[in-house]
């Protein structure tokens, strides 16, 4: 029997353990991030010395359609749903606030992103001071720094969720339903006002979590198979009809940036799928090394994602300049390559993993400490100065000093650099320590 990722009635606590399978598709989704980076980065060197990139994949004609399987960021984002929404609930649960919710998920993520950030300012300014073109140190932070504008869009769906978990309580189907008519309305708005299209980076994501939250809610595993199935091919027939029809473009990734309606289209079927690999992904995630490595890549699945393009730009500027036979993009034997690029990147990410990811990890002070809503504000405003200067102007290397600075100073406000060990807030004030349920 299939289990449920959550059967909660959307009230109360949640007390469901952390789901294997949900942890093994967010796996699954990091691994082919990283694998399909590994087949698009490709640095040219030009005869006048210029260095230009090529996304060697998107340009290959039969690479439209299979982007719309391996086009996993909306399913990571569902799995986000329910996760966040179950961590909410027991963080709620135990008598938590929103403003510690939103601390704890602001630490999450700027605690491994801050070091990523100061080192690329370091490395680029050491390249920059060695002589290396200004042009090539604004492509390598523009291409190194293409991940973080997940950074950006996770940030404004997670720290969403208290308030749409509300909404989700009252009415499950609402929210999910006035997101993606929002969504639709930026769509229809963007040619006129081409910079209003960036809403949907909010409005696209938080939909897609939507769904999530009914998945965690067990809408989804109420559905029979056939239902499940259905489900999925039409999803995928509605996509082809918007885009057959020349609504949207075919290309998934043209639509990733801004975010549209497709994405969140492409996010039903690939939800109906995984609750029908359900009795086979199931398993799979319960025998012993695979759940080990679950665990273990899980638990740094963040710094593997902020830290592998910008070390495998680094690494293909490194082999673009050694004096070594390179095949040209997209030719058979540049595609024989890529396997040893992709261990190569692996290898590289090993000690950067065992060096920062620890960094990922909850502190109990880091997530019992009360938290007022100002000082929660105050932190986001902070770090959303950077991101949304990176997101609407493209990332430089001054902006990434800027960035390195806000998020520090945002770890701060939350106290995330503790100065000193900190008494307990049960030793200080005789209450219970309010635990925080985040996972």
């Amino acid at each position: 029997m299939r289990s449920t990722v959550g059967r909660g009635t959307g009230t109360g606590a949640d007390t469901v353990d952390r789901d294997p399978v949900i942890d093994l598709v967010r796996f699954i989704c990091l691994a082919l991030v990283v694998v399909g980076h590994s087949m698009m980065v490709s640095p040219v060197l030009h005869p006048d010395g210029t260095v230009t990139t090529e996304n060697t994949l998107a340009q290959q004609d039969w690479f439209e359609p299979i982007i719309w399987i391996f086009m996993v960021m909306p399913l990571f984002f569902v799995t986000g749903g329910v996760t966040g929404l179950q961590s909410w609930r027991r963080l709620r649960a135990s008598g938590g606030t929103a403003a510690q919710f939103i601390r704890a998920r602001l630490l999450r993520l700027l605690r491994p992103a801050t070091p990523l950030l100061a080192t690329m300012v370091v490395g680029l300014s050491v390249a920059a001071a060695l002589g290396v073109d200004r042009r090539v140190v604004q492509l390598m932070a523009a291409g190194a720094g293409m991940p973080l504008w997940f950074l950006a869009a996770y940030l404004a769906a997670q720290l969403n969720i208290p308030a749409l978990a509300a909404l989700h309580a009252r009415a499950p189907w609402l929210g999910f339903c006035l997101l993606t008519g929002l969504v639709v309305a930026v769509d229809c708005l963007r040619g006129v006002l081409p910079d209003l299209a960036n809403a949907n980076l909010v409005f696209v994501w938080c939909a897609v979590q939507q769904l999530g939250f009914l998945a965690a809610d067990g809408h989804f595993f109420r559905l029979s198979r056939s239902e499940l199935l259905g489900i999925a091919v039409a999803g995928h027939l509605l996509l082809g009809l918007v885009t057959g029809l020349g609504l949207y473009r075919g290309n998934m990734l043209v639509n990733l940036n801004p975010p549209n309606l497709t994405l969140v289209i492409l996010a039903v079927p690939q939800l109906a799928t995984m609750e029908l690999a359900r009795p086979v992904l199931a398993p799979l995630a319960g025998v012993g090394w695979v759940g080990r490595l679950l665990v273990l890549v899980g638990g740094r699945s963040l710094t593997v994602y902020l830290w592998h393009l910008p070390l495998l730009v680094g690494m293909s500027g490194l082999l673009l300049l050694a004096p070594i036979p390179k095949p040209g993009a997209g030719t058979a034997a540049w595609w024989w390559s890529r396997p040893l690029v992709v261990l190569a990147l692996l290898i590289l990410l090993l000690p950067v993993a065992a060096a920062f990811g620890h960094l990922e990890e909850r502190t109990t002070t880091a997530v019992t400490l009360r938290c007022r809503p100002a000082t929660a504000g105050a932190a986001v405003v902070v770090v959303f100065i950077p991101v949304a200067d990176a997101a609407l102007s493209g990332l430089s290397l001054g902006l990434l000093a800027a960035g390195t600075v806000c998020f520090s100073v945002a770890i701060v406000l939350l106290g995330g650099f503790p100065l000193r060990r900190r008494q307990p807030y049960r030793r200080r004030h005789g209450r219970r320590t309010i635990a925080s349920g985040l996972k």
